[in-house]
C-alpha cells in the first residue's frame, strides 16, 4: 500500500513510524510511506506557505497556492487515493475507517498546522476530515501517524501473525480480553485455570466473555451501538 503525507515536518511522520511493525514493514517494502513538503513548491525566497487570515484574527493560516501545487505534483508521480485532512472538526477515527482504508492501493493525509488551511483547499481537494478526538494538538503529525500505524496493522505482511490484528480492541464492536504470560515473580499466580487447560474451545469461550464483560465495564457505549462510528 502506498501511503503519503504532507506536511511541513516530513522527519516527525518519518521518525514516529520508523519503529515496531510498520517500521519493518516500511523496511521491507510492504507499504511505502512517502512525504511531501508544501515548503518545496513555495515560489518566493523565503518558501512561505502561511500567510495571515482575510478579516484578521490570532494566528496564520497554511495557504492555497503551495498546497496546490503539491496535491497536484503527487497526482501526477505516484498513486494518492482519497485525501484525509487531519483536523479536530473532522469525523472521529474509529477501527472500521481504518480497516476501510487499509483496503485501497493508496491513501494521503494532510498535516495542518498554525491556525488552519485555507478553507478552499480544503473544498475542492480534500475527501475527508478525521480527527483523533475532542482536543487540539499543534499540527497534525502526530495524528497522521496514528491512522497509519492504525491501517498499517491491517495490511496482510505487517503483523508476523495475521490474527493478531483479528483480536484487536474494536473489531467486533468490543474490547479485547485480559491477558496472561509468564513471569518468574509471579509465576502462573493469578492466571485463569481456563488459560492453563489447553482446552481451546474453553479458552475461546472464556476469551469472548471476558471481551464482553470488559467492554461492559469500559465502554457499554460500544455495546449501546452510540460509539460514534
Amino acid at each position: 500500500m502506498q501511503l503519503n503525507v504532507i506536511t511541513l515536518f516530513p522527519q516527525m511522520v518519518t521518525d514516529a513510524l520508523s519503529y515496531g511493525v510498520v517500521g519493518r514493514a516500511i523496511k521491507q517494502g510492504t507499504i511505502q510511506l512517502t512525504t511531501y513538503n508544501p515548503r518545496d513548491y513555495a515560489e518566493n525566497k523565503h518558501n512561505t506557505v502561511d500567510d495571515k487570515p482575510f478579516g484578521g484574527g490570532a494566528g496564520m493560516v497554511m495557504m492555497y497556492d503551495p498546497l496546490y501545487r503539491t496535491w497536484e505534483d503527487m497526482k501526477k508521480n505516484l498513486a494518492t487515493g482519497p485525501l484525509l485532512f487531519m483536523s479536530p472538526q473532522g469525523q472521529k477515527l474509529s477501527q472500521k475507517m481504518c480497516n476501510d482504508w487499509s483496503q485501497l492501493p493508496a491513501l494521503t493525509l494532510l498535516c495542518g498546522r498554525y491556525e488552519g488551511v485555507d478553507q478552499r483547499f480544503v473544498d475542492a481537494h480534500v475527501d475527508e476530515e478525521v480527527s483523533l478526538g475532542d482536543y487540539v494538538i499543534s499540527g497534525g503529525e502526530l495524528a497522521a501517524s496514528v491512522v497509519i500505524d492504525a491501517v498499517a496493522r491491517q495490511i496482510k505482511g505487517v503483523l508476523g501473525k495475521e490474527a493478531s490484528a483479528e483480536t484487536d480492541s474494536f473489531m467486533e464492536s468490543a474490547l479485547a480480553p485480559p491477558q496472561y504470560t509468564r513471569s518468574d515473580l509471579l509465576g502462573q499466580s493469578g492466571v485463569p485455570d481456563v488459560l492453563l487447560s489447553g482446552n481451546h474451545q474453553a479458552i475461546a469461550e472464556w476469551r469472548s466473555q471476558q471481551s464482553l464483560l470488559a467492554t461492559e465495564r469500559k465502554r457499554p457505549d460500544l455495546l449501546a451501538g452510540t460509539s460514534g462510528d
